[in-house]
């Protein structure tokens, strides 16, 4: 590159998040002039357009992975928004190891003549982009080496399309093979993109086992046991992680990974553990199950409600097997059953259980208590896994009304230790009864709003229980030369209960270690009528050298705040929990309705613990509010915290969310407004891979420095000033993740950070 180069970049990624590599396409703007910091979207409409920006329209990635080589075609389309012609010169970083191969770059289908520059010489140019734009959006992609196009012109309106073709070999570790697609600089863009899709193929000689997104929310399909597709579509939004993906293969029935990240080797460690039971059982040799769906007609059910509730026991009813054994129980201030027993399903019983649904009316009050006894008095099979699918739409108003009276008696007469997966319709609902009577009988509680369909719940849940594949599951890890003296080294597992796992089901379990080294971790479970028993070895690392796995952290934190709302909302208040999930969601960056004001700019950010767990407190007193938009909205948060598959959904912040202070660039925190039942985006709360950063007006700092008084504590603290010779050497002591909180500074903006021991103030 002969002349000054001034940058916007579009962001275009394959890497290896195991050894921090990262290729990473970038639009630069050619102009010796002029700088020209990267665009941020648009929150307010402009009355007139900017000299020099581009929005992205849309990135497609389409990538077939064939054991460990990936092929990937990544188109982008890029729109002029401004009000002159770009110049520009699509760069495009390598891997340290020049692990790419056969690449190709073409614009609107033509091949455009390409240079490659060393590590040393691209550093060198990344360096004069940040230095001359005074924009440190680049330093996360500095020490690659890269390839340059020439340039190319892009008239005010015009677009443009940049498709790469190229081949790559994948690392394994911990038995996975790891497929890295960072996003991030996607959200220097003028607007939202309109459209990211990923499309992803696996291929594999042995058979597919775990497939695994700890960033985002996958579909997956398996065509057979050495094929999967993946994909992820989502529209009008603002990048700002990365999309990963795991998969491994083996042979056999079950297919078990643990990753393990231990970033202080005088703490305890964290560990992932991921399963997948693949039997191949023909359905007529399936475990036959017992199904009885509890299903609310009070008054308040009138209209479309108990439409909706007819088609989802008509959906139930058309899914069972032969063999099954079912019933229906419905309730208002009367309970009426189907048939007084279980009934064998066929052919004739599911017309006659049809024409039982469709005589299904609303009226009276709601006797909840007396429903799920009539139907757990019915369950006589121990040897089947027995369901209860118990449905309703507000509080016990006839019988027993006492909520913990009705959950004593539920989970007494649960003798069987059915499965009770609970439905609450609407606000009305008694969330915390719901809860309780999951919780105390190995089930579940789903939360449908009043805008939604009672029957895509229904139906979705069953549609995944339908068909247990292993049932009364156990998970154990057991270490070579284990004194009795030093206890379990595995602790604060969660989930706490697997119970069942279902086809197509995989297991996502976390937990913490103490102690490091091989193990062996055995998963027992009944399959069919027989109990059976799987192993597998384990490593548990001593100490990681870098952050690519910091995610299995963030993921058992998340889990751990949901199981702490969970105990202080259904067994009462603790203030050692309390101060946990202070401690937490404080660290971690993990916002709750309890916690949130830790991210309110106007209040300081370095309150004391104690000062914070009395706030917390008092909010969490919301937790008495039993039925309501606002207890309703609690569980709801409280599950999701629960079952968090990852740590979070990358892909989420629109044009508002940025309008927040920024955080959509930084990568702004969300929660649930229990008041409104929305997400909102927090200003004051930015998060940078596991680092947290929260502000004091235009001080951004974390927790660790938050304490620090900048007009006391100098002596603590060394300044940087942005752009400096001093910065640049803290760029390249940097990994790519702390680079990224670099990234996060805005114009005007200053950073108190903790890096190796050492304060820093970024000014």
């Amino acid at each position: 590159m002969t002349r000054h180069l001034n940058s916007i970049a579009l962001g275009l990624v394959l890497g290896l998040c195991a050894t921090a590599v990262h290729a990473q396409g970038l639009l630069v703007v050619i102009d010796p002039d002029q700088p020209v910091p990267l665009p941020r979207p648009i929150v307010e409409p402009r009355q007139t357009l900017p000299p020099t920006a581009y929005k992205i329209k849309e990135l497609a990635v389409q990538a077939k992975l064939v054991d460990q080589v990936a092929r990937v075609q990544v188109s982008q389309s890029f729109v002029n928004t401004g009000s002159q012609q770009l110049e520009v010169s699509f760069i495009f970083p390598l891997p340290y190891d020049g692990a790419i191969d056969r690449l190709t770059l073409m614009v609107d289908g033509k091949e455009i003549p390409a240079k490659l520059l060393p590590a040393k010489q691209a550093r060198s140019v990344y360096e004069s982009i940040v230095r001359k734009n005074k924009d440190p959006a680049l330093l996360e992609w500095m020490g690659t080496g890269m390839f340059q196009t020439s340039v190319f012109p892009v008239p005010p309106g015009d677009e443009r399309k940049v498709t790469l073709n190229y081949s790559q070999l994948l690392r394994t570790d911990h038995g996975l093979t790891d497929f890295l697609f960072p996003l991030s600089t996607a959200k220097y863009t003028s607007h939202p993109v309109e459209k990211v899709d990923f499309q992803v193929s696996i291929e594999s000689g042995i058979e597919i086992k775990n497939v695994y997104s700890p960033t985002h929310s996958i579909d997956i399909q398996r065509r057979d046991a050495h094929h999967a597709a993946v994909s992820f579509t989502v529209q009008n939004v603002i990048p700002t992680g990365d999309f990963r993906l795991f998969f491994d293969v083996g042979k056999g029935k079950f297919g078990t990974s643990v990753v393990s990240y231990r970033p202080d080797a005088g703490e305890d460690g964290y560990l992932l553990l991921l399963a997948s039971p693949q039997f191949k059982t023909p359905a007529a040799e399936r475990a036959k199950k017992t199904v009885v769906f509890v299903v609310d007609r009070s008054g308040s059910m009138e209209g479309e409600k108990i439409e909706q509730a007819r088609a989802a026991v008509k959906y139930v009813l058309e899914h069972l097997r032969d063999g099954d054994l079912f019933n229906i129980v419905a309730y208002d201030s009367v309970v009426e059953s189907f048939r007084p027993d279980l009934q064998l399903y066929n052919d004739q019983t599911r017309q006659e259980a049809l024409g039982f649904i469709q005589g299904l009316y609303a009226g009276g009050g709601t006797n909840i208590d007396g429903a799920l006894s009539t139907a757990l008095s019915q369950l006589k099979d121990r040897s089947r896994p027995n369901f209860v699918l118990f449905l309703t739409d507000g509080q016990p108003t006839v019988g027993e009304t006492n909520e913990s009276k009705i959950v004593t008696t539920a989970t007494k007469r649960n003798e069987l230790h059915a499965r009770i997966v609970s439905f609450g319709v609407g606000y009305d609902v008694n969330s915390r009864l719901l809860d309780r009577v999951s919780r105390e009988n190995h089930g579940q509680t789903e939360y449908v709003r009043p805008d939604e369909d009672i029957e895509v719940y229904v139906s979705r849940l069953y549609s995944k229980i339908s068909s247990p594949v292993m049932t009364d599951v156990a998970v154990k890890f057991d270490f070579d030369q284990l004194r009795a003296e030093e206890g379990d080294p595995i602790s604060r597992v969660f989930p706490k209960q697997v119970n069942d796992v279902f086809e197509g089901e995989q297991l996502v379990l976390v937990g913490r270690y103490r102690k490091t080294g091989l193990a062996k971790v055995t998963i027992t479970g009944v399959v069919g009528d027989t109990k059976q028993t799987f192993d597998f070895p384990a490593k548990l690392v001593d100490s990681s050298p870098d952050e690519s796995y910091a995610f299995v952290e963030k993921l058992w934190a998340m889990r751990r705040i949901g199981e702490i709302i969970d105990e202080l909302d259904l067994v009462g208040t603790n203030d050692e929990l309390v101060k946990e999930l202070v401690a937490l969601s404080t660290k971690h960056g993990i916002l709750t309705p309890y916690t949130s004001f830790l991210a309110d700019e106007t209040a300081r950010a370095d309150l004391a613990l104690s000062t914070s767990t009395v706030n917390a407190r008092r909010l969490l007193g919301r937790l008495q509010e039993s039925d309501g938009q606002a207890a309703f909205a609690q569980r709801f948060a409280k599950k999701a915290l629960q079952e968090a598959a990852q740590p979070s959904d990358l892909l989420t912040y629109d044009a508002a969310s940025a309008a927040a202070g920024g955080g959509g660039f930084g990568g702004g925190a969300k929660f649930r407004d229990i008041d409104s039942d929305e997400e909102v985006y927090a200003s004051g709360l930015r998060n940078i891979g596991n680092y947290s950063l929260y502000s004091r007006g235009k001080l951004w700092c974390m927790p660790a420095t938050a304490k620090l008084d900048v007009t006391k504590d100098m002596d603590k603290i060394k300044v940087i000033m942005r752009f400096s010779d001093d910065y640049f050497k803290l760029v390249k002591e940097n990994n790519a993740v702390q680079n990224q909180l670099l990234c996060s500074q805005n114009e005007g903006e200053e950073l108190l950070v903790e890096l190796r021991g050492q304060t820093y103030w970024v000014k």
